[in-house]
């Protein structure tokens, strides 16, 4: 695909994106087309970017219907991640932990790429199957139960699991949306800023800015200031990918309990727990109850960059044995004595799946004290720990 020029690939796409009776399934698709758009356009110039996709399913949606939940009324805030719901829906653990922006891109990567897009086709397959249960063959349904049991006669000699007739078609103008980007949607984040600021105001907010941003210690946690010498951080929702980071070499990294918490309940947590607050939102660093050494504003944007920059304000010492020691969902540890394979499978049940590919090896399995989650080391733990040896600069 990569030898095909976009010019060729730019007709066939935006034909596809925009057939009515071809329906687009995705997860959170609106910011891929707009990347997707901004590189058609950087590249052919004019009117060559992707404006509409219609019809689209979100799998958020669909999700949210699989657990009962009414799509004609407002969904959920809190939205999972597709590797949750295709481990909650499908028993599929898939893994993204890994850098993207090295290329060419390793085998592993290449296979989550082509998983990420493979699941979304299983959990339609479960979406269309509910859906033909409940409606289908229903009383109010305008097929008759005749026409019913023909169709699904049919539906069995094809030897097809989903056999897409009118009434599936039915369901897709019932369940679809469309994705429709407006000028301010295909606009740099930075130029829709710039439009909104004042002329008059900009020096006095930037050199205010620059004041609050600086990083002015000690940390609380420094022994100088009575604190245990232990780095602590709270992440809030913005950067909640870093606090992972911070977890996996080894750093106490918490995030708060709420998917929009005040001010008030960040400061009250980072007083209580002894943490430094990691934010990159500049109105939260103007908060007039946070002191200078209680707050940081990240600048990097990528994760691997913010990991390396608070390393390095914070002079933080990180060591091989470190890392993977935290645990990455809950920010927990793990207990002392790592279990068999008979106690992580009796440990598991109900919660969470071992691979059978692990049942004739002779692993150990590390239990989270807080969560319960369990981990191994296989090939995402060492892929994970090359990786961060060489963000820290570890050498081996």
């Amino acid at each position: 695909l990569l030898a095909v020029p976009l010019a060729d690939l730019w007709a066939p796409l935006r034909e596809l994106f925009e057939r009515p009776e071809v329906l687009k399934l995705g997860f959170r698709f609106k910011q891929d087309l707009v990347y997707l758009s901004a590189t058609f356009t950087a590249a052919l110039g004019g009117d060559s970017g992707f404006n509409r996709v219609e019809p689209f399913l979100d799998v958020t949606n669909v999700y949210h219907y699989l657990k009962g939940h009414d799509m004609q009324k407002r969904l959920p805030k809190e939205t999972k991640s597709l590797a949750s719901i295709c481990e909650e829906l499908l028993n599929v653990s898939l893994s993204k932990c890994s850098d993207w922006s090295c290329r060419p891109l390793s085998e592993g990567q290449i296979q989550y790429a082509a998983s990420d897009a493979y699941y979304l086709l299983y959990i339609f397959d479960l979406f269309h199957q509910k859906v033909s249960i409940e409606e289908k063959c229903s009383p109010t349904a305008e097929a008759s139960d005749e026409h019913c049991s023909q169709r699904a006669s049919e539906c069995s000699s094809s030897g097809n699991d989903i056999c897409f007739d009118g009434y599936s078609t039915s369901i897709i103008t019932k369940y679809s949306d469309r994705i429709l980007l407006t000028e301010s949607d295909t606009k740099a984040r930075s130029s829709r800023r710039k439009e909104k600021q004042k002329l008059s105001s900009d020096a006095k907010c930037k050199e205010k800015f620059d004041y609050n941003t600086e990083w002015m210690g000690p940390p609380p946690w420094d022994p100088s200031v009575g604190g245990d010498g232990y780095p602590k951080f709270l992440c809030d929702v913005m950067i909640e990918g870093l606090a992972k980071h911070l977890r996996c070499v080894g750093l106490d990294a918490a995030t708060p309990s709420c998917r929009k918490p005040q001010p008030r309940e960040l400061l009250d947590q980072i007083y209580k727990e002894g943490r430094i607050l990691l934010t990159r939102d500049a109105k939260l660093i103007k908060y007039q109850y946070l002191a200078t050494n209680q707050v940081y504003r990240v600048k990097s944007l990528l994760k691997h960059d913010q990991l390396a920059e608070v390393i390095d304000t914070f002079q933080l010492k990180i060591s091989e044995d470190r890392l993977m020691s935290r645990c990455t969902k809950c920010n927990g540890s793990f207990i002392q004595k790592p279990l068999t394979l008979e106690e992580a499978i009796e440990a598991s049940k109900g919660f969470q799946v071992i691979p059978s590919c692990l049942f004739n090896r002779n692993m150990e399995f590390w239990k989270c004290t807080d969560c319960n989650q369990l981990y191994w080391e296989g090939t995402q733990y060492h892929n994970a720990v090359q990786k961060f040896m060489s963000v820290c600069n570890i050498s081996e």
